[in-house]
């Protein structure tokens, strides 16, 4: 068989909405979509050998460096979906994962697109193992990396604060990229954006610039602008943590 008739390993799951992962209009929230694909790419990945303690002996990690979630039908508490994972192509230190969700009659609910870092022991990138081709193959990314360009905030943008709680980090003692997803709605519900958080269909962007710390506090800005709503978190040093956009609307299925 060659490249061109090879198709990516698919890996899928069930899961049922519950009551704590809906919003007050009971529909399921964007960062929980973002949970559904990351368990589900672990799960995966373990399927396979390559478990949490395969890469603690090997000090590896995967980081998240952008996501991007289009939510195409209404999903709510206690509605079945299931999830279809499958890596979609490939850079030397970097994989693309793509997540559908359908229905139980397999109409498209929602996908997501993850691009994820390979870290070494000392957090620098480093190349994806050879072994993953076996079990995970996917082409050569002709893509780049995501990105989220956001235009600079008006004069009048507000800026709150954000602390960042226990319950916010993952067990690699990160900030969960999910996370960030509701730090979003949260600043643009607070402005007045319920109608574009809670659109259907929309598209949210997220790019992951610099990890925010365990027990530190960020500065958040939203603004609305053309097409949607802009956020951006920064540190200490103003350095952009994350750059995110909510664009409500139909969009084009890749």
């Amino acid at each position: 068989m060659t490249d061109r008739d090879r198709q990516p390993d698919r890996c899928s799951a069930p899961y049922r909405v519950r009551f704590d992962e809906a919003a007050p209009d009971g529909r399921v929230r964007t960062s929980v979509l973002l949970r559904y694909a990351q368990d589900l790419a672990w799960y995966h990945s373990a399927y396979h050998g390559f478990t949490r303690e395969w890469y603690r002996e090997r000090g590896l990690t995967w980081l998240a460096r952008a996501a991007e979630v289009t939510v195409e039908g209404d999903m709510r508490v206690g509605d079945e979906i299931v999830g279809t994972t499958q890596v979609v192509g490939w850079r030397r230190v970097w994989a693309r994962r793509r997540t559908d969700f359908v229905d139980p009659d397999g109409r498209p609910l929602a996908w997501t697109n993850v691009d994820w870092v390979l870290l070494d022991a000392r957090g620098a990138p480093t190349r994806v193992p050879n072994d993953f081709g076996k079990d995970f193959w996917a082409p050569q990314a002709d893509f780049p990396l995501g990105r989220v360009n956001l235009t600079d905030p008006p004069e009048s943008v507000e800026t709150a604060s954000i602390r960042v709680r226990p319950q916010e980090l993952d067990p690699m003692d990160h900030v969960n990229n999910a996370v960030y997803a509701d730090w979003l709605d949260e600043q643009v519900l607070r402005l007045g954006g319920e109608a574009e958080v809670r659109a259907i269909p929309r598209t949210v962007r997220l790019e992951y610039a610099r990890a925010v710390e365990p027990d530190s506090t960020v500065s958040a800005e939203a603004w609305r602008e053309t097409g949607g709503w802009s956020f951006r978190i920064r540190d200490a040093t103003e350095a952009d943590c994350l750059r995110a956009r909510i664009e409500p609307g139909a969009v084009s299925r890749p």
